[in-house]
């Protein structure tokens, strides 16, 4: 019934864990739309018949329905649309918490291409790999313009927003190539940026991992200077500490605990921090990010406001490489991090 459907409906393969939820939701909302909306058609069509006007002098008469059939006029709509809100939030809600063993992935929207950024090995340009049966974790942003990244085989679409980070996440079920799409028009050459998603059996993803990063270990290590350099970068961990001091910012945040002008770094992700004004936030990616672009959108209690604003001087893998670096400083391992990067340790200097 659900390959009758998806092929009625010219809808593409299913090729992730998502992909036949979305579709039975789908399914769920076009067979109860049909199904009321042939119960209205063939009643008015009755309606029609038994109550035409018979004569030029006829009127129409005077109705007063029972209370129950004007509840009925009111409860049977809207419990249709309760049940597809059910249905549908909470898929909504397993789509935006990915499984804590995500394997993460950062992705930079550019007119008019994809980058994809593995935290501890390669980086491609249009061709993002990953392993089958193992969840994804997608960390993006855009340099320029809103992009929305969309695989149609994986039901996954996510708006790309530039100095943000947005999320969400998939699981590939079968080794194979699937389109990516840019779903939100974003320039002339809209219809032409795109990209595939590889996915390989785990084994063959390990391998092609691991000779990505010998490949690497051979090359010169070098600070980067643009910012296509720093897409080029293996480590985005030793490449973060390196731009947050080219860019000042262990002049105003420790690495150690230590109390200093702004927030110390240490065991800072995914800490819960007092907000001025009340309220509290969370140390995630996109808290991350934001205090870099917007430092002034939430101040956190007890420091002054002085943090400058980094939007338009860091790029998106630059961005990338500081919340990594920022994720690996930790006083002691903490199990409930989505984070499976270990702690590392900072350069120590005279």
């Amino acid at each position: 019934m659900n390959e009758l459907l998806r092929n009625v409906l010219f809808l593409p393969e299913q090729a992730s864990t998502f992909a036949r939820k979305v579709d039975s939701l789908h399914y769920f909302v076009i067979i109860t739309t049909m199904i009321a909306s042939t119960v209205v058609g063939l009643t008015a069509l009755a309606f029609f018949v038994r109550f035409r006007r018979r004569s030029e002098t006829q009127v129409t008469p005077l109705l007063n329905p029972p209370w129950w059939l004007e509840a009925m006029f009111v409860l049977v709509p809207l419990g249709f649309f309760l049940a597809w809100f059910a249905r549908g939030y909470s898929d909504f809600v397993e789509l935006k918490t990915p499984p804590k063993d995500s394997m993460d992935v950062y992705v930079q929207a550019k007119q008019w291409m994809w980058k994809f950024s593995y935290p501890d090995g390669p980086n491609a340009i249009g061709v993002l790999r990953v392993p089958a049966n193992r969840p994804v974790r997608l960390m993006m942003t855009s340099r320029d313009v809103i992009h929305s990244f969309f695989v149609p085989s994986f039901r996954v679409k996510q708006d790309v927003v530039p100095g943000r980070y947005t999320e969400t996440w998939f699981e590939a079920i079968e080794p194979g190539r699937y389109q990516i799409l840019c779903a939100e028009y974003c320039g002339t050459n809209h219809s032409l940026m795109r990209g595939e998603v590889i996915v390989l059996r785990p084994e063959e993803f390990d391998s092609w991992l691991a000779d990505q990063r010998r490949g690497r270990a051979l090359q010169q290590d070098g600070a980067p200077t643009t910012d296509e350099d720093v897409a080029s970068v293996a480590d985005l961990v030793r490449q973060g500490e390196k731009i947050a001091v080219q860019q000042g910012c262990l002049k105003c945040h420790s690495v150690d605990g230590s109390p200093h002008i702004g927030p110390t770094w240490l065991d800072l992700y995914l800490r819960r921090e007092q907000l001025e004004g009340g309220g509290t936030v969370v140390a995630d990616e996109g808290y991350l990010t934001e205090s870099m672009m917007d430092p002034r959108a939430k101040i956190v209690r007890g420091f002054n406001p002085v943090m400058p604003t980094f939007k338009g001087k860091l790029a998106g893998p630059e961005v990338a490489a500081i919340v990594e670096y920022v994720k690996s400083l930790r006083s002691v391992p903490v199990e409930q991090a989505r984070s499976r990067r270990p702690v590392y340790e900072p350069i120590r200097r005279r």
